[in-house]
């Protein structure tokens, strides 16, 4: 009997989309059920402690709901085709990128879905014919706007404010600019075939930017070398027998994203940490953080930027220096030396608490070292 995956999303969600385009790259059977009510709010908050998606129902009939641990299980049992480099550099690269594809994103996605009003019949249509496919059409839109209208909620809580647009709007520009830049002359970012650092991208472009009409329109179809990588990732298994740049090389035309990595999110996600450090000075260890934990201010485009403090970056960031650690000493020599080159190598020794994951959230569970690694 064949084993197969069962994907419980929508194609208009982030991260079904990575996840999507994960199952499809490593030819695992699988299918992709749209949620419906029940199944979110019952089935789903049941087996996994929140209503969320994508959730995997894997053959064995375990449930697992965050698509970075979706990728780890299966990378696990099949290992045909992995998404993780095997030299250190590029490895340690794709983990960033995979995080910052993640959490950094997301107010641009946000912000490019609900601020266009021609989006929303899209939206409409393919939520509320997925919660009530028994439903005539007019319950469908009447469903449809529960989660319409909780995302839009959402929109400050992640720093979508009038008075930030114009800065999202430039960097939205200039790093699509960039990122076809790098497309102009590789096919996806570290070479011929796609890795972690791809799929982490991959969620923002998939359901939001490269689907919704606004944004599709204006900021991707005219990016022609940044849309032909986005069909591929659609159908990236035909790229599997591919390879990577050689010798650990990271393209050079990657140096405006990195940027951003380096000098936008992880400064952003160290402020974080040091929010959940001090919440769980005052509330003890293994408890589970609010969602948002105030409040904290990076900068987008070399421009101040403020967004809720969302701790389940911290856990995003946590895999990236995990694997580092877990480098052979020669390895670890590698990376930072290519850090060294971007003025960096600090990320090694960001003081952020031990976390676990715990739904959509993290919980403390250890307090940041008092004597960090030094560099060598």
């Amino acid at each position: 009997m064949r084993q197969t995956y069962t994907l419980y999303g929508w194609h208009l969600s982030y991260f079904t989309g990575k996840a999507l385009c994960y199952l499809r790259y490593k030819q695992v059977d699988h299918v992709i059920k749209a949620v419906n009510l029940f199944t979110l709010t019952r089935t789903i908050k049941k087996k996994t402690g929140a209503a969320v998606m994508p959730v995997l129902k894997t053959p064995s009939g375990e449930w697992i709901q965050d698509t970075s641990e979706i990728i780890d299980y299966i990378e696990s049992l099949h290992h045909m085709n992995p998404v993780t480099p095997n030299t250190p550099v590029q490895e340690f690269a794709s983990t960033l990128l995979e995080a910052w594809g993640d959490e950094w994103w997301v107010p641009i996605a946000m912000h490019t879905r609900w601020n266009y009003p021609e989006n929303f019949a899209l939206f409409e249509q393919d939520a509320g014919k997925a919660l009530l496919p028994w439903a005539p059409r007019f319950l469908q839109n009447k469903a449809a706007q529960r989660p319409a209208k909780m995302l839009r909620g959402m929109l400050p809580f992640v720093g979508i404010v009038p008075e930030q647009y114009n800065t999202m709007n430039e960097w939205t520009v200039h790093m699509l600019d960039a990122l076809n830049r790098h497309f102009e002359q590789l096919p996806f970012l570290l070479g011929e075939r796609p890795s972690l650092g791809d799929f982490g991208l991959v969620g923002t472009m998939y359901g939001h930017l490269g689907r919704d009409p606004w944004p599709k329109r204006e900021l991707i179809e005219p990016r022609t070398h940044l849309n032909a990588w986005l069909e591929r990732m659609k159908n990236p298994a035909v790229h599997a027998d591919k390879l990577l740049l050689g010798n650990d090389e990271i393209p050079a035309s990657l140096n405006p994203i990195f940027k951003s990595v380096f000098e936008e999110f992880i400064p952003m996600v160290a402020q974080v940490g040091e929010l959940a450090t001090q919440y769980a000075q005052q509330n003890g260890l293994n408890q589970r953080l609010p969602r948002r934990i105030g409040e904290v201010t990076t900068t987008m485009g070399g421009k101040p930027f403020k967004r809720g403090a969302l701790p389940y970056m911290i856990w995003m960031m946590q895999r990236a220096l995990d694997c580092y650690a877990h480098m052979a000493d020669s390895d670890k020599h590698d990376v930072r030396t290519w850090l060294k080159q971007h003025n960096a190598e600090h990320i090694l020794r960001l003081n952020l608490p031990r976390v676990e994951r715990r739904a959509l959230t993290v919980a403390v569970t250890a307090l940041p070292p008092k004597h960090m690694e030094k560099a060598a």
